[in-house]
């Protein structure tokens, strides 16, 4: 896409010198509109809004008060959907750490797709400008990312995204007023299919992100209650449905059915085990179906839902069955019996999560 066709908008906090600069560069780039947005900013910065307003090209933006990061990105998208004929949206921070090359490369990478472009920066230990503290938490974030949503995203904490105005109305709808609103967002295109794809940029941090408006305890904590938000839930129900599960296998292996092995297709089994667990499923998955269902993943209405869940049910039922029933066959201590079935359990745990969330429960499509 063409810069003449696309808009930078920057939220911006408290400005200094380095906002105004990044302006006039990308002035001289041929940007259809760059829109800032003053999120509350103290009188002592006004100067530097007025000047920025009197450039050519530039349009700004004003909260009374402060909001927050996520709130000034929706009020940009707002303007740029009901006031401009813009194709393309390129958000950028206002701190110089993002350059006008970098800004210009995923413009160059827009298209009218529905997807998401992310500027990564690099992480790895071959970069030397990356604070200590910056790469462990990245990392840590993209490794929790990509098990509970099934996508690697090398930078997940970047704010030089890009995409077609198309989606500025599913934009909109995505909730957090702070810095939580870009992982939301992340965490929106991941249940949406919404593809995401990773840009390679310069990696800059000047004086160790000294003037980053970040908070490490409060921002972190929003973040990560957003991101961990339905696998907690889900691992809350799962306890639940566990507990109610390992009771009653307990029960009937060791006061109801006899300790005695039967063979199948060569394979020796615990005739206790592959008893026990279909009758105790029968029990906790009604359970776990409505808690998931209602509490974990939150859906209203979810089509089909019984039915597949059904399906996974039988399925996570077999496996556990015959993992259990064939390694039970290797135990003869009955307390060691239920941390088997622990172990096998928690193996499926993950599993059940990631296709749960996808399939049984999916998110509704906006």
């Amino acid at each position: 896409m063409k810069p003449q066709e696309c808009c930078v908008l920057i939220p911006s906090l408290s400005p200094d010198e380095r906002l105004p600069q990044y302006v006039e560069e990308l002035r001289k780039a041929n940007y259809g509109l760059i829109l800032v947005v003053d999120d509350g900013s103290a009188q002592e910065y006004q100067k530097i809004f007025e000047r920025l307003s009197q450039m050519d090209g530039c349009h700004v933006l004003h909260h009374d008060v402060n909001h927050g990061k996520g709130q000034a990105l929706r009020t940009g998208f707002e303007y740029i959907m009901n006031n401009t004929s813009i194709k393309g949206i390129i958000t950028a921070d206002a701190d110089g750490q993002h350059t006008v090359p970098d800004t210009l490369k995923l413009t160059e990478a827009l298209s009218e797709k529905k997807e998401l472009l992310l500027g990564s920066r690099d992480f790895s230990l071959k970069s030397k400008q990356v604070p200590p503290k910056s790469r462990i938490g990245n990392r840590i974030t993209s490794v929790v990312f990509s098990l509970l949503y099934g996508q690697w995203l090398p930078d997940t904490q970047t704010g030089l995204r890009a995409f077609h105005t198309d989606l500025v109305p599913a934009m909109l709808k995505v909730s957090g007023n702070r810095f939580e609103y870009e992982m939301n967002q992340l965490i929106f295109c991941a249940n949406q299919k919404i593809p995401m794809t990773a840009i390679g940029i310069e990696t800059v941090y000047l004086d160790d992100n000294k003037s980053s408006h970040f908070h490490p305890i409060r921002d972190s904590w929003r973040i990560y209650k957003l991101l961990l938000g339905s696998f907690l839930r889900y691992s809350a129900a799962s306890l639940i449905s566990f507990l109610l599960d390992t009771l009653l296998v307990t029960l009937l292996m060791l006061w109801v059915f006899e300790d005695r092995d039967i063979a199948f297709l060569g394979i020796t089994f615990a005739s206790e085990a592959l008893l026990a667990v279909p009758i105790a499923r029968l029990f906790s998955a009604p359970v776990n179906f409505l808690l998931n269902k209602n509490f974990a993943f939150q859906v209203k209405e979810s089509k089909g839902a019984v039915w597949r869940y059904i399906v996974l049910a039988v399925c996570s039922l077999v496996v556990t069955t015959l993992v259990f029933g064939y390694l039970d066959h290797f135990v003869t201590n009955g307390f060691l019996h239920v941390l088997l079935y622990v172990g096998v359990q928690i193996l499926m745990y993950m599993v059940n999560f990631r296709i749960q969330k996808a399939w049984v429960f999916p998110a509704e499509k906006v």
